[in-house]
């Protein structure tokens, strides 16, 4: 069975991953299979296109339409309680609070949130502490959070040279955990939406659409199918050896 790490970063468009500037971007591309043209759920924002990540059902069924989270009236498990009942050792880095209802606590076995509006580099602070852990700990499901992307866009604009810098900045933290782990971990690169002008949560093919990249161990280098953010769960669970939720509506990506 495969060890997973799954990089979200928030709100980043696959066009401005393609026109970040990064001089390394073809080294991320190069040998990872991906699509630049998946899709998330409406609404387009970001704790419902999370909990659809986590749950692999579209809003509508988890209840969740906005950043505040309200319980499940038909409470169903996501991916971290899924690993937790197959004994898999799971990680949780982020910076955005409102995700803390992603996974109930005692499904984790390590947890870190740094606060995005009280200190600067909070993605790349974050990745260097998730290498710290992995190095010591080889969880087999780790993920990280970064949510800089997002915070530059609604302050500047999508697009804007202020958010296509940090999303090369994402690129660098991806590759920093690629070059540490390639050999052992499939890595998926992902966002949970796009956006437009200084928004986004509209069925608007530039709020809808993300990358989705697999690098890393197990990947064979090709371009994707069709993929929705409500396949990411059943696909990790199916790398590390959990049985997916019966609830789950996704498919198994193979990359």
């Amino acid at each position: 069975m495969g060890k997973v790490i799954l990089i979200l970063v928030d709100g980043m468009r696959p066009d401005g991953l393609m026109q970040c500037g990064n001089p390394r971007l073809e080294k991320l591309l190069e040998g990872s299979s991906y699509t630049l043209g998946a899709r998330t759920v409406m609404p387009s924002v970001t704790l419902p296109c999370h909990m659809s990540l986590f749950h692999s059902v579209d809003p509508d069924r988890h209840g969740i339409i906005c950043n505040t989270y309200t319980p499940m009236v038909r409470p169903m498990e996501g991916l971290f309680e899924r690993l937790k009942a197959a004994g898999k050792k799971s990680g949780f880095y982020y910076s955005w609070e409102q995700l803390r209802d992603l996974a109930r606590f005692d499904t984790l076995n390590e947890s870190l949130l740094k606060n995005l509006h009280q200190q600067p580099d909070t993605d790349k602070t974050l990745t260097a502490r998730a290498v710290e852990y992995i190095k010591a700990e080889s969880p087999d499901f780790m993920f990280l959070y970064m949510g800089e992307t997002d915070e530059v866009g609604h302050k500047y604009g999508w697009m804007s040279p202020e958010y296509l810098a940090k999303i090369s900045s994402a690129v660098d933290n991806v590759l920093a955990l690629d070059e540490a782990f390639a050999d052992e971990y499939t890595l998926i690169l992902i966002a949970d939406h796009g956006g437009h002008g200084r928004g986004h949560g509209s069925d608007m093919a530039e709020d809808m659409t993300i990358p989705v990249v697999f690098r890393g161990a197990g990947v064979s280098g090709r371009e994707l199918g069709e993929v929705s953010i409500k396949d990411i769960a059943p696909t990790i669970a199916s790398i590390t050896g959990a049985t997916p939720a019966d609830e789950w509506e996704g498919k198994i990506v193979e990359f």
